[in-house]
């Protein structure tokens, strides 16, 4: 078992926590408005706006088993770098795309870049927790820090998107380019070349596994069930960039307005993020991740009876209480199942590479928001957006249920 990193590979850690920061600004300052502009812009419908986000999101999160696959083999530096230049060409093509295929495209080239990023930063980062559990258990995992630093960043993305837009969405889209390609530049320059893979500690049955235990995770079928109902937080948080704003613009209320939610967000994240991570150490992982899910439901529920207006079926309620309660409850529910849930996978992982399992678990949730989207968008555009609100509660009631109940085994062995 490792008892820790090489230095270098802590200097790596910190490094990449400010660069989430970074990329995080880039990312808040295009994704908020992608359902408006194709609203506005393009005249597409809910459903055709479900796929393109949906397809967004599956190409990054879809693809994060190959791309996790490929940070064991390649290492992290490359797969951190190649995902810096396919995400800025994909920021770039949406700056010039006016058609639907075009966007479409360029939407999903963003996402392949992110898969080729993310997982080998979430393999770094678990390879880390994987090293230091035994020493104290309810301490705040890597991963709650690597949010906080992501918000702090979707704190100023949209401010910086909204600030921008009347100059157009290309000057915003091209602006986010520009970034990621400074950030990749940097990284280049800073990240040092060798750094170790989740599988490359000697002294690690992970170092001497066989190529097919990189694919371990496809026969592992309570992981799979796992990955299945976690999913539905991905597909809940999604919401925020595509029903929430659709709902909004039919409520008559502008980009501003959009803007703030994603701030007061980022706002609640940077404030209890930590102190929500604590707390799902003390409580465990399956009272965590079930009030986690309860919250999103509830989440959705408010929208499903307020509406942007207030007065779906409580007249009298003052307009945006429905946004309000949902990014709050959304918010408090993402902060307590995301450490939670993903400290779980190097418990499934064992001493096998770890990027794989967190690329299943993400491609998992990618597959959920592009059926999910799609689904909810059609319901939007046939039966109104109340349909699409309650499905969503069903999906969340159902992980609240079920996903506490298939934790790995040794935990509930060592945690009755």
């Amino acid at each position: 078992m490792i008892e820790t990193l090489p230095p270098r590979s802590m200097a790596s850690v910190s490094l990449l926590l400010p660069t989430q920061l970074i990329f995080n600004v880039g990312f808040y300052a295009v994704v908020p408005f992608l359902a408006l502009v194709m609203t506005d812009d393009l005249g597409l419908g809910a459903a055709a706006i479900g796929v393109v986000l949906g397809a967004r999101t599956f190409s990054q999160q879809g693809m994060f088993l190959l791309g996790g696959v490929i940070a064991d083999h390649w290492g992290p530096r490359r797969s951190i770098l190649t995902g810096c230049l396919i995400r800025a060409m994909g920021y770039l093509g949406l700056a010039l795309s006016e058609e639907f295929w075009p966007f479409l495209l360029s939407a999903v080239l963003t996402g392949i870049g992110g898969a080729f990023f993310s997982p080998a930063v979430e393999g770094l980062l678990g390879a880390h927790d994987r090293a230091q559990k035994d020493a104290n258990p309810q301490r705040r995992t890597l991963f709650a820090w690597l949010v906080l630093f992501g918000e702090v960043g979707a704190v100023t993305g949209p401010l910086v998107g909204i600030a921008l837009l009347p100059f157009g969405f290309p000057v915003v889209a091209v602006s986010a380019a520009c970034l990621f390609v400074a950030v990749g530049v940097a990284l280049w320059l800073l990240l040092p070349a060798g750094l170790p893979t989740s599988a490359d500690e000697d002294d690690t049955p992970a170092a001497k596994a066989e190529p097919r235990e990189t694919w371990a995770c496809l026969r592992e079928r309570r992981f799979l069930a796992f990955c299945a109902f976690f999913s539905v937080n991905l597909l809940a948080y999604n919401q925020l960039y595509f029903a929430l704003p659709l709902e909004l613009n039919e409520g008559g209320t502008g980009t501003g307005t959009l803007a703030l939610l994603f701030v007061l967000a980022s706002v609640l994240t940077i404030v209890f993020q930590l102190p929500a991570s604590t707390l799902a150490a003390k409580v465990g992982p399956g009272v965590a991740l079930r009030a986690g899910f309860i919250c999103l439901g509830l989440g959705f529920s408010a929208m499903a009876v307020f509406g942007v207006t207030g007065i779906h079926a409580v007249p009298g309620t003052p307009a945006l209480t429905g946004p309000v309660m949902m990014v709050v409850l959304l918010s408090f529910g993402h902060m307590l199942i995301v450490p939670a849930g993903m400290q779980q996978v190097h418990g499934f992982a064992g001493d096998r590479p770890l990027s794989a399992f967190y690329g299943l678990l993400a491609s998992f949730g990618g597959l959920s928001v592009l059926l999910g989207n799609t689904l909810v968008g059609a319901f939007r555009d046939s039966l109104g957006g109340f349909t699409g609100w309650m499905f969503l509660v069903s999906l969340t009631i159902a992980s609240a249920i079920f996903l506490p109940r298939l934790l790995p085994l040794h935990y509930q062995k060592v945690h009755p």
